[in-house]
Order: structure tokens, then sequence, then C-alpha cells
């Protein structure tokens, strides 16, 4: 009998192990990069003018881009809203080798939004993404409402 129940503790133990190891999560995978899309020319020029005054430091052509009362949603920072603030909330920031691609992009009549990576010099690969959302007078361009970026992750 004890040879009976040694051999049942045994096998449950057994079992109860190969179902735990068969549980566990793999490590994930890291997913394909998302494809570029390409921009309508008036949503692409906001991109590159975003790309071009960051790569200058120009905080003032930076705030020139956004709405009066547009806003700044930067990671780790308390939103900031306006063009003035705007400017103050980018001076010192910006630098070389900013890099923009949108992933995906729709607008209707004087809204619109674009969603995208972004990376740095060299440096392959996205290390990053944002949403612009965006507003336009009728008839008027299209300017950034709002900015919402954060860095991705790298395990």
């Amino acid at each position: 009998m004890r040879y009976f129940v040694a051999l049942v503790l045994s096998l449950c133990v057994s079992l109860r192990s190969g179902v735990l190891q068969g549980q566990s999560t793999p490590p994930a995978n890291t997913p394909a990069p998302i494809p570029t899309v390409t921009l309508p020319p008036e949503l692409d020029r906001v991109l590159h003018d975003y790309e071009r005054a960051w790569r200058a430091g120009d905080a003032a052509a930076l705030s020139a881009l956004f709405a009066e009362d547009g806003f700044v949603l930067q990671g780790g920072r308390p939103p900031v809203r306006g063009r003035d603030a705007i400017r103050t909330a980018y001076t010192g920031q910006g630098g070389p080798g900013l890099r923009l691609r949108a992933l995906a992009y729709s607008v209707a009549d004087t809204v619109g939004y674009i969603i995208g990576a972004y990376g740095y010099g060299e440096t392959p690969g996205d290390q990053g993404k944002f949403t612009l959302t965006l507003r336009r007078p009728r008839g008027g361009a299209w300017l950034i409402f709002s900015d919402m970026d954060n860095p991705s992750i790298r395990r």
C-alpha cells in the first residue's frame, strides 16, 4: 500500500510539473514593423516641417505648426496647451537625426490624425511612436492640435 501511495504522489508531482511547464509563457516574439504609408502632400508637409524644425532645435518654428490652442503630451511630463507654452516646452529640445514615418492616417473635412513612429540618427528601427491630431480651418493648412509621443520599450 505504501508503494502505491508513493507511486501516486510521484505521478501527481510529475504531472503537475509538466502542466506548469506546459503553461509557462514563451518569450514574446517581436512583431514585424508596421509598414510606412504614403501621406497626401498636405499631411506629409506637416511631418517634414516638424522634422526640419526639430532638427534645427527651433522651438518657435515647432510651435507655429500647432493650432493656437494645441496640446503637447510628452511622456513623463504634464500636458502643455497653447502655442506660447508649446514654444517654452520645446525650448532646448530637438536636435539632429529625427526621423518620422506614418503608419496610418485619416482626414474628414477639418479634422484628421496621423499615427506614426519615430527614430533618431543612425539607430535602426523605430524608437518610439506618436499620434498627431490635426485641425484646419476650412480651406486652410493642417495644424497640429495635439502631439502625443512615447518611447518604445525594448527588452
